[in-house]
């Protein structure tokens, strides 16, 4: 993991932090020209982890996505992974010590907006020497920022890639009352109920066929995950999405763009599509859905990434 920093960065709320670091991870080369670069970005309570063979991700892991000759190939592609601002993977966020303090920031972290977190990111891209993203790709909040990229910076997103997740922040997906009720009840607990919600079951389940083994791997899961996850980056994260809408800034975005929702998503389901469709046909865009017609819900778009690996390579090769 590489560590990219800035300081005295200006939040959208007027809030200056003294330092705003991002933790990433990058895989191929960035060419001459600085136009091969591709944004892998991360879901609401995982990281860069999600490039990882067998990483236990909320999204599933993307290894089977991105890599060399896979759908986001590295052979050809430069990836840029990052860590999100408000996150605990290594970014500025919560669990960061407040120069101002000595402390943790905890609680007391400002709050952020979506264009904040991309702000950050660009940043990073500019130092890194990159003129022009060939796309930025996530899945859940990943394809919040997406969306966000393609609106806060136009010019610079050939294209985007939004996997079980939407332009907006749907009622589905939660809010800061929520996740502070959750919180209350332990992190392990909250793990487990949003493992469930998120389609665990049908994911484990051709591996796992023993439902008493399989409510064992998740509890495994939900404690491995509680132990690394600073709960107070919920609460930032979480707020920042609850403001998140571009729907009605479709008519900036210049790049190409592919959702791809799942089937048997609770949590951003297929619908989301057609109630957008007609908001972007009408600013022209060029776009296009696939439907992963997959059983394991959120899980969708890692864990049954051979259902949509084609469609994407397609995308990312027109």
């Amino acid at each position: 993991m590489q560590l990219h920093r800035i300081t005295d960065f200006a939040l959208a709320s007027g809030t200056v932090l003294a330092e705003a670091v991002t933790a990433y991870r990058t895989l191929g080369r960035l060419n001459a020209e600085g136009t091969n670069a591709v944004l892998v970005l991360h879901g609401y309570t995982t990281g860069p982890s999600m490039l990882d063979a067998g990483a236990s991700v909320a999204e599933g892991s993307w290894h089977e996505l991105v890599g060399p000759g896979k759908a986001i190939d590295s052979n050809r592609l430069f990836i840029v992974a990052p860590n999100m601002l408000g996150s605990c993977y290594g970014s500025t966020g919560p669990g960061s010590i407040d120069p101002a303090t000595g402390k943790a920031y905890g609680a007391s972290f400002p709050s952020i907006r979506l264009e904040d977190i991309v702000a950050v990111q660009k940043r990073l891209l500019d130092d890194l020497g990159v003129r022009r993203l060939a796309a930025a790709v996530g899945p859940s909040f990943g394809g919040y920022q997406a969306w966000q990229w393609a609106v806060q910076y136009p010019g610079f997103v050939e294209r985007m890639v939004a996997a079980v997740s939407a332009p907006f922040h749907p009622a589905g997906a939660g809010n800061v009352g929520i996740v502070r009720e959750q919180l209350r009840s332990g992190l392990v607990a909250m793990r487990v109920s949003t493992l469930t919600r998120y389609g665990v079951d049908a994911e484990l389940a051709p591996r796992i066929p023993d439902a008493a083994a399989r409510s064992a791997e998740i509890l495994r899961m939900a404690e491995d995950w509680a132990r690394g996850f600073e709960p107070e980056s919920l609460v930032t994260l979480m707020r920042a999405a609850e403001g998140f809408d571009v729907r009605p800034h479709f008519n900036k975005i210049q790049a190409r763009v592919l959702i791809a929702n799942s089937r048997t998503d609770t949590v951003f389901p297929p619908e989301i599509a057609d109630q957008v469709a007609p908001g972007l046909t009408d600013a022209g865009l060029r776009w296009q859905a696939h439907a992963i017609e997959s059983n394991k819900g959120h899980f969708a778009s890692g864990a049954d990434a051979a259902l949509w690996a084609e469609a994407l390579r397609s995308f990312m090769e027109r």
